[in-house]
């Protein structure tokens, strides 16, 4: 555990920065392919893209509003019940954004219908360019309901053809011409005269008005600009700029256009109001001007007021506030009956009342419910919840204004009571003035009650006319819509900053998933990195297929090789001189490369004239004879015979080595690990190293079998070989182990088959003077091959 933590510390101080750079800068054509490809990718996305663009429009909505007891209505402000009626932005807001609303402007413009024409890839909408134009006459409610298509193309000057989405013939027609396709009655008309002499084909594609509204609804944006203000904006994104624009523009009218029409419905119930109360009075007014009359004519009188002016001045007052209070009281009880007698839902006139203004709030709040039943009614039937629950309302709220009345009507009564009673105290002090007096007094007072509500009411008549025919807008349009010159998706810049910033991650994390998943040692790097076992050389690649090193060979690999036998000295210097040394190469695995290591790292040394042996104890598996020509006996038939054989008759000479000898592995027996413990091996190494000056020993791989093991005390230095691309990291732990035990003695570890790189002078695995083969372009596609 100790180790372990030892190597990791070891690991993480001896991490490099510019090696893990290097790691991926050496594979810059991906990044420069992922590039080309990510960046053609946005071209053509770009190219072929619909582009949207953003139309905006803003209106400042006024204070009055519909809903809220409509500004028409301040024709009655001067009674003081139009106090306080502001219009909420939020609720025009989402006015605008109504479906009704939206939905009434897709049927304006006839939005659910498409004209296209076929580029090279997409179709693309010609919106008010269309050559012909398709009248939908007659339809059925499933039609409309679905989605249709059909490809209009010119025939002659006078005619065209129309086929279906499935490009089937429903027949050739003439222009302006009505014509069936099924139940349905279509007609098509030319947009402009001279369009019938060009040729076109022209797609026509009809949408549901449902998903349509749905559509733009989804896609319209309304909001104040801020808090303080009513100022609101709407926009919209869309592929065609002027469908955009158009289509604002005419939400707004559509607007107004609802504004006005319930603002002209108050007023014509108020003007009707008027109307009806003007015809009463008129007649009542009549009535009491033939009674003056009568009375007059029978009593002879002229003027009675110069006998009794003195009297008369101090009780004006008393005269003037029972007109007042008469007054009040008889439109009091008109406003009663007119509730009472009011069968169905209809709006109360208001503002008519002075004395109480809960009264004037209940009216105002019961013609708010009317007026929103009434808007609901046409979207709704009269069996709907929130219809049912407006008539609870309603009813609730009647109730209430007809109670509120009486209260006032009992409160004027008491008034007129006091003043009566007041009255008839004076009317005693001037007991000389004749009843016929008090006769015209109290027609005179009549007429004055009739006359001054009959001209009350022809005023706020004419009011209410001029009103009706000046209505204003409720909204003021502060800038037209207006669509943007540059599409707002696709955004061009974000999209190419995308594809560069895809173009080099996607390659990135394709090699950091590979090297990440790929667990195999590469370089001396990672021996270091997860080992503390001395490093001894680094073996690149063999590249002209030349199994043995000869005097004359300068590849990187002979050059490699020689480095480890200069290392290999400094391991061997506590050996004695008159002795041989004994070095001993072992693996983890079978191939990798440690018999080939041995046979050229033996031949290296027998070319710098020292007597070398190489000794096959891999038993289990000899590989040395596919690399030198060697007899089929050796180190077991030794070792096996019980009998003392001449040692030197196993051993061969190889052709084109002065000083190069082998000692081979022999028949494979069955008992390998017992013929290795036997006492004729000491006995074996003993008698060599009299005789040379170098002994390579080929063992057998440490993970598999503890043959090597059982040997290991006779080798003066150990060779531990690791091939790159070949052994996983987490089995370093095995040599590591081997190491720090110090079960194999002064052991050192070596990577074969390495890459080969290109360079000059000396190195672990570099040429001299070496340089790599030109490889095709396409070569560093082998990223992801595995020797």
């Amino acid at each position: 555990m100790q180790n372990l933590h030892t190597t990791e510390n070891h690991n993480q101080a001896n991490f490099n920065f510019k090696e893990e750079i290097e790691k991926y800068v050496k594979h810059w054509k991906w990044f420069l392919l992922g590039l080309f490809l990510a960046l053609l990718s946005a071209f053509l996305y770009l190219r072929y893209t619909i582009a949207s663009y953003k139309a905006v429009c803003t209106i400042l909505v006024k204070d009055d509003r519909k809903g809220n007891m409509a500004s028409e209505l301040s024709a009655f402000s001067d009674l003081g019940l139009m106090s306080n009626i502001k219009n909420n932005v939020d609720n025009e807001i989402e006015v605008v954004k109504s479906r009704t609303l939206v939905e009434t402007t897709v049927r304006e413009l006839e939005l659910n219908i498409s004209y296209l024409t076929q580029g090279r890839v997409k179709w693309e909408e010609l919106y008010k360019k269309s050559p012909v134009k398709m009248i939908l006459s007659e339809s059925s409610d499933s039609y409309v309901s679905q989605n249709h298509f059909y490809r209009v193309e010119k025939a002659t000057n006078t005619t065209f053809t129309i086929y279906d989405k499935s490009n089937a013939k429903l027949g050739t027609f003439k222009y302006g011409e009505s014509f069936k396709i099924g139940k349905e009655k279509f007609m098509i008309l030319v947009s402009k005269p001279e369009y019938t002499r060009i040729d076109y084909n022209i797609g026509i594609q009809v949408n549901p008005i449902s998903q349509v509204t749905e559509s733009f609804k989804s896609r319209l944006h309304v909001g104040a600009l801020s808090k303080n203000t009513s100022v609101i904006e709407l926009s919209i994104i869309d592929p065609v700029k002027e469908k955009a624009e158009d289509f604002l523009n005419a939400l707004v009218d559509n607007y107004n256009k609802d504004a006005i029409e319930d603002k002209k419905y108050i007023s014509e119930n108020t003007s009707k109001f008027i109307e009806q109360r003007l015809s009463i009075i008129s007649e009542e007014l009549q009535d009491v001007e033939k009674d003056k009359e009568i009375f007059k004519k029978s009593n002879r009188i002229t003027d009675v007021v110069s006998e009794a002016s003195l009297y008369l001045e101090n009780a004006s007052d008393f005269n003037r506030m029972q007109v007042e209070n008469a007054t009040q009281l008889r439109v009091v009880e008109t406003m009663i009956n007119y509730v009472n007698s009011s069968d169905t839902e209809e709006l109360i006139p208001v503002n008519i009342i002075t004395q109480d203004q809960g009264a004037a709030d209940l009216i105002a709040e019961y013609n708010q419910l009317v007026l929103q039943k009434n808007k609901l009614l046409k979207t709704a039937g009269s069996k709907n919840t929130l219809v049912q629950n407006l008539d609870n309302k309603i009813n609730t709220l009647k109730s209430s204004v007809s109670s509120s009345l009486n209260q006032v009507k009992s409160s004027l009564q008491i008034k007129k009571n006091d003043l009566a009673r007041q009255n008839a105290i004076l009317s005693g002090k001037i007991s000389q003035i004749p009843s016929q007096e008090r006769s015209s007094r109290d027609i005179d007072r009549k007429q004055n009650i009739k006359e001054s509500l009959y001209l009350y009411l022809l005023q706020k008549r004419e009011e209410m006319a001029i009103s009706l025919a000046v209505t204003a807008p409720n909204a003021k349009v502060i800038d037209a819509a207006k669509a943007s010159k540059n599409p707002v998706s696709p955004n061009r810049k974000m999209i190419y900053l995308g594809a560069l910033l895809l173009g080099i991650l996607i390659p990135f994390g394709i090699l950091y998933l590979i090297d990440l998943l790929d667990t195999k040692i590469k370089s001396r790097t990672d021996l270091e990195r997860n080992t503390t076992i001395p490093f001894l050389g680094e073996i690149p690649r063999l590249e002209d297929g030349q199994l043995i090193i000869d005097s004359t060979s300068r590849t990187s690999t002979a050059e490699a090789i020689r480095i480890v036998r200069t290392n290999l000295e400094f391991l061997l210097t506590n050996v004695p001189e008159d002795e041989a040394k004994i070095v001993f190469l072992t693996s983890t695995y079978p191939k990798e490369g440690k018999t080939f290591i041995s046979v050229n790292l033996a031949s290296t040394i027998a070319l710098s004239e020292k007597k070398v042996l190489l000794v096959g104890l891999d038993i289990r598996n000899p590989k040395l004879d596919e690399y030198l020509k060697l007899e089929s006996r050796g180190v077991t038939n030794y070792l096996s015979s019980k009998e003392s054989n001449d040692l030197q008759k196993y051993i061969t000479k190889i052709d084109g080595f002065t000083n190069l000898n082998v000692l081979p592995a022999g028949i494979i027996p069955p008992n390998p690990a017992e013929l290795l413990m036997n006492k004729k091996v000491g006995s074996m190494f003993a008698e060599l190293k009299k005789e040379y000056d170098y002994i390579i020993v080929d063992t057998a791989p440490v993970s598999l079998v503890t043959d090597t093991l059982l040997v290991a005390k006779y080798a003066d230095a150990f060779i531990y070989v690791t091939r790159a691309n070949f052994l996983d990291k987490r089995m370093l732990e095995l040599p590591e182990r081997l190491y720090n035990e110090n079960k194999l003695p002064n052991m050192s570890i070596l990577i074969n088959d390495t890459e080969i790189k290109a360079s000059y002078g000396y190195g672990y695995g570099y040429g001299y003077g070496q340089t790599v083969e030109k490889k095709p372009w396409y070569s560093f596609f082998n990223i992801f091959k595995k020797e």
